[in-house]
């Protein structure tokens, strides 16, 4: 049990560790369209975004799959920019592609890219069998992840009072545009 806890707080702490601020990023960038009573599909994407990192990241800390981590630090902001960039574009969610309900495959796809930024990290803490530590991890991110959902819904309602629903979307989608680019050209591996 000690390792699952051991792992559960290591996941916990590489998301909400300041340092990590590229995936609290993409985590604002998700959240950004949503209001309180979008629950639902907040939690539809947040769960397809898990998938995703938690495929790659058994794929990448088993051996099964090896990816440039050059190459994943610079996709990291580009996934980043790309969900912000959609939620300027896509004003009328209703009246978008599949009635907007593509964005789940969105974050799953763009947690694929995260996962294995995970597994960059989190490779060099294994030694044997990983299932204990790749669960605890993952419950840890997840955690995470819902503890920085909870704060950001709470900001961003509180902003929603002061600007109305679409200036708060475009607001905030515009500086993650801007601050993930601007991470994106640091990072490019070429």
């Amino acid at each position: 049990m000690s390792d699952l806890l051991a792992f559960l707080q290591l996941g916990f702490h590489h998301i909400a560790d300041p340092a990590a601020w590229d995936h609290m990023l993409f985590l604002l960038a998700l959240a950004a369209i949503y209001r309180g009573r979008d629950w639902r599909s907040a939690a539809w994407v947040v769960t397809a975004f898990t998938v995703g990192h938690s495929v790659t990241l058994a794929l990448a800390v088993t051996g099964s799959l090896r990816l440039p981590t050059a190459v994943i630090e610079f996709l990291i902001p580009v996934t980043i920019a790309a969900t912000g960039i959609e939620n300027l574009l896509v004003r009328d969610r209703a009246s978008a592609p599949w009635g907007g309900r593509y964005r789940p495959v969105f974050a799953g796809v763009f947690g694929l890219v995260h996962g294995a930024g995970f597994a960059n990290y989190l490779r060099d803490f294994f030694s044997g069998s990983i299932a204990v530590p790749l669960l605890g991890f993952n419950l840890g991110i997840e955690l995470g992840q819902l503890v920085i959902l909870g704060a950001a819904g709470l900001a961003l309602a509180a902003v929603d009072l002061g600007l109305g629903h679409r200036m708060r979307v475009v607001a905030v989608s515009t500086v993650v545009v801007i601050v993930a680019v601007t991470m994106a050209a640091e990072r490019t591996p070429w």
